[in-house]
């Protein structure tokens, strides 16, 4: 059994783990961090944890929750992250970072997409990236974790088969994404108010998105090669999941049934991902943590269709496979069933 903290309970990634932890079996929830006054009880927090979770949201110094937990969920927004982590690994705590301050290697690209200059570069080239469908060796023994983002999970596992098996071109990649308004968080924005998003549909952060460096990236650590995509992000209104449409131009000609034999030998002992025939849809994978991916070749082209739910697969779910594969439990503990 471990002690586990989440910092940042308020919010919408935080209620997932919750949910998911409470029922854990080798996990204890013993800290809950946040800066709301007189400690509320977790469940006035989050109602649905009424009967279920019986702890105190506190504003804990990073010592305090040290004390209390060996493995850590930092769940803050960029920039206040990096500002409690090296405290929290120096107290002997274990990190999962679900912000996006640790999941760049080069603090120069982290300060132009970020518009912050980085307070913890020394920790970025050696911090292991959260995928365990790609990196479960480096996860496995590291003290901290860049748990990866939505948009990223979706558009790295629809890619990395395609790309590391040197099927398509590693640039002119095309990603056409659509995220549910959960993606924005919990903190009220006008673009996300229901008569400002319900109704509607639309792109944002054309060209300059922050996930764009990030895929890059990492397919291009996967794979050898050095990959450039066009990422398109859109606000689709409903709650949750992620559904992402990939073009890409093959090396040489393929068929799709070559194609989906090497995406089910890729992933073949990854039980979150979901290799199938018909083209997914984001219900099948909501409130899972499966990544549902198929393959078309259409014109002389790839498509690749890939969603995800993007509070789970896409933020907490993964996050508890990487705490499993720190912890020395079995990748799949506490996440199967998956429906919830």
């Amino acid at each position: 059994m471990v002690n586990v903290g989440i910092l940042g309970a308020t919010g919408y990634t935080a209620l997932e783990l919750m949910k998911i932890l409470v029922n854990h079996p080798e996990a204890k929830l013993t800290a809950l961090t946040s800066r709301q006054e007189g400690s509320p009880p977790v469940s006035a927090v989050h109602p649905s944890l009424t009967g279920r979770l019986d702890i105190r949201c506190e504003d804990l110094k990073p010592a305090e929750v040290a004390a209390r937990a060996e493995f850590v969920f930092c769940a803050l927004p960029h920039v206040a992250s990096m500002a409690v982590v090296p405290d929290l690994l120096a107290a002997g705590c274990r990190v999962i970072d679900l912000s996006a301050d640790y999941r760049l290697t080069d603090p120069a690209v982290y300060a132009h997409w970020y518009g912050h200059i980085h307070t913890d570069p020394g920790r970025l080239s050696s911090t292991p990236y959260g995928l365990p469908e790609l990196f479960a060796e480096r996860i496995k023994p590291a003290t901290l974790v860049a748990n990866p983002g939505c948009y990223t999970s979706t558009s790295i596992l629809g890619l990395a088969p395609a790309i590391c098996g040197g099927f398509v071109e590693p640039t002119g990649i095309i990603i056409d994404a659509k995220s549910g308004v959960s993606g924005a968080g919990r903190t009220p924005k006008l673009n996300t108010l229901y008569s400002e998003c319900n109704e509607s549909f639309s792109a944002y952060s054309v060209g300059t998105h922050r996930h764009m460096p990030e895929i890059e990236q990492v397919l291009s650590d996967a794979s050898g090669a050095q990959v450039e995509v066009l990422f398109t992000p859109h606000l689709v209104p409903m709650d949750r999941g992620i559904l992402a449409t990939i073009y890409a131009k093959p090396k040489r000609p393929v068929t799709q049934d070559e194609l989906l034999a090497e995406y089910r030998r890729f992933y073949a002992g990854k039980p979150f991902v979901r290799v199938v025939d018909h083209l997914p849809v984001t219900k099948d994978s909501a409130n899972t943590n499966f990544c549902d991916i198929t393959v078309r070749v259409v014109k002389g082209r790839v498509v690749i269709v890939a969603c995800l739910d993007n509070l789970i697969k896409g933020a907490s779910g993964v996050a508890i496979q990487n705490l499993n594969l720190m912890a020395g439990f079995p990748e799949t503990m506490g996440l199967l069933p998956c429906g919830r």
